[in-house]
């Protein structure tokens, strides 16, 4: 296992791309540090086995932490990037975790892509859970943001129901309101109102 985790950790380390792990490559590198604790306890403390044991369980381990930083990084950026989970590099551990946040990446890109379009992001997230496991979903909801345009009544109109849904009116000849934008074009065309400049 020692051999295997290093060839890991050494690609890992010098190359610039996601190298691929067995799905149970970390059970299986939890079991071998086990491995070595357990023996370690039953092993006289002034042996050179135990020295060796230490010095070896602090070796795993420094490559185990830097393997996983080094991944981490890479995962990030891989799935920043191309919005898709590698799963066939991934481990099980490190699929289940990506899956969330695959979501939040294509999430987040269509919360500022709608919002580059004038349009305000609503997010709702949802917390699904069951026995087996826990899940959160975020889901998206986009709401329109519309323009307003200020305009003088010259005519009484009775209630309309303007464009962002919302109920305006009655109005009375003089009456100044803010309405969406949709709603002045129609008005002004219809001879109902004029637009009004605001300083």
């Amino acid at each position: 296992m020692y051999n295997e985790l290093f060839a890991a950790w050494r690609r890992e380390i010098e190359e610039g791309m996601l190298g691929g792990l067995p799905p149970d490559f970390y059970a299986r590198i939890a079991d071998y540090l086990r491995h070595i604790n357990e023996e370690n306890k039953l092993l006289d403390k002034k042996s050179i086995k135990i020295n060796l044991l230490d010095h070896e369980a602090q070796n795993v381990k420094q490559m185990l932490e830097e393997l996983l930083w080094a991944r981490y990084r890479k995962l990030v950026k891989n799935i920043t990037h191309s919005q898709k989970l590698p799963s066939d590099l991934l481990t099980v551990e490190e699929t289940k975790m990506c899956e969330s946040f695959v979501a939040f990446v294509d999430a987040y890109q269509k919360f500022t892509k709608e919002l580059l379009q004038g349009q305000i992001v609503k997010v709702a997230v949802v917390s699904v859970e069951s026995k087996a496991d826990s899940k959160t979903e975020s889901k998206v909801e986009t709401l329109v943001a519309h323009k307003r345009v200020v305009l003088r009544f010259i005519k009484n109109i009775p209630t309309i129901i303007g464009a962002d849904m919302k109920t305006y009116g009655p109005f009375v000849a003089e009456d100044v309101a803010s309405l969406p934008v949709e709603n002045a074009k129609m008005l002004v065309k219809q001879g109902l109102a004029v637009s009004v400049e605001v300083s």
